[in-house]
């Protein structure tokens, strides 16, 4: 890339798990482009992460939807003005930091960009040869934003994800007064975005009476969205649990996430958060694509696709196995 970069902006209108992913490839960006200005074009809930990245973002635009998009209704009045701000905002460089292209590039060009970089595919044809990479499949979500940073001539800085825990984050937490003592416990995740992406409440239930055999206590861990989730498995579970399910911050969560002995969830964003703090796993990928979002130190973190191994028993050996290891 140019060095003279002074304006970037990053689409990528998605949720926690997959922003948690492009981490390395912002770090990377803001390394190479130490002084830039450098704007995230997400979903509303993204401008908390522009808050706590602040060392790697400057700037958060909502971005209002677009058709084909799922993440978020489309509003087809506010789609001009939101293009018109951005071709105002005179990018030097937009990154389509969002998928495959196939969707989104046609709407990308229209900001205007001085450069536009991203992803292509073949049979959608390629919209600048020089700036944009092929999508590389059958990688990991944390590659593939990484080749394209490669591709552009940004150098890697390392994999590893992160999540900055606050002042606000721990005052949060403590707030919860919850009777527990950091590496006494573990986390037990049952939610994630669509049913067909959960396991088995039943099952979890009975990993986490499995745990508690063990002496660990256990804590139920979800959205205000997944009470009903969490109370169904508390409800099965022979063991008492906390259900901390709706009374969590997101930065809360994450000091619980932090310092649990580990963590027992879906492939959704907590895996990432898990990741990011070292903090022990096993998840359950039940929708095939283990590759792409699986934590990437194996010896920490255990991910079984349930597509392939729907077995119970697998899933409480590796269960077993990690807490005997770490």
């Amino acid at each position: 890339m140019p060095e003279s970069i002074h304006k970037i902006a990053v689409f990528r209108a998605l949720q926690l798990g997959d922003m948690l992913c492009t981490v390395p490839a912002l770090r990377a960006l803001r390394t190479a482009f130490p002084e830039a200005h450098i704007t995230l074009l997400g979903l509303p809930w993204a401008a908390s992460f522009v808050e706590r990245f602040s060392k790697y973002l400057d700037a958060f635009v909502h971005f209002p939807g677009y058709p084909g998009l799922p993440e978020q209704p489309v509003v087809p009045e506010q789609f001009p003005l939101f293009l018109t701000a951005m071709q105002e905002q005179r990018f030097d460089l937009v990154l389509q930091m969002q998928g495959n292209g196939a969707i989104v590039n046609p709407m990308i060009a229209l900001m205007g960009g001085r450069y536009t970089a991203g992803y292509w595919r073949q049979e959608d044809g390629c919209p600048d040869a020089g700036l944009f990479l092929e999508y590389p499949e059958d990688v990991s979500e944390i590659e593939r934003h990484l080749l394209l940073m490669e591709y552009l001539d940004i150098p890697r800085q390392g994999t590893y994800l992160e999540f900055p825990i606050t002042a606000k984050d721990m005052g949060d937490f403590n707030r919860l007064d919850l009777p527990l003592e950091a590496q006494e416990y573990l986390c037990v995740h049952p939610g994630s975005r669509g049913s067909w992406r959960q396991w088995p409440p039943h099952m979890f239930a009975a990993m986490a009476d499995e745990f508690a055999e063990k002496g660990w206590k256990i804590v139920l861990t979800g959205t205000g969205d997944e009470r009903p989730l969490t109370e169904a498995v508390a409800g099965l579970m022979k063991h008492k649990s906390i259900n901390t399910a709706g009374l969590t911050t997101l930065g809360s969560l994450g000091v619980l996430i932090k310092n649990a002995r580990a963590l027992l969830s879906n492939c959704t964003g907590v895996s990432h958060m898990a990741a990011a703090f070292e903090t022990p796993s096993v998840i359950i990928s039940m929708d095939g694509e283990p590759v792409r979002w699986a934590p990437l130190n194996k010896q920490l973190h255990y991910t079984i696709d349930w597509t392939t191994e729907p077995d119970y028993e697998i899933v409480l050996r590796k269960g077993m196995r990690l807490l005997e290891a770490t």
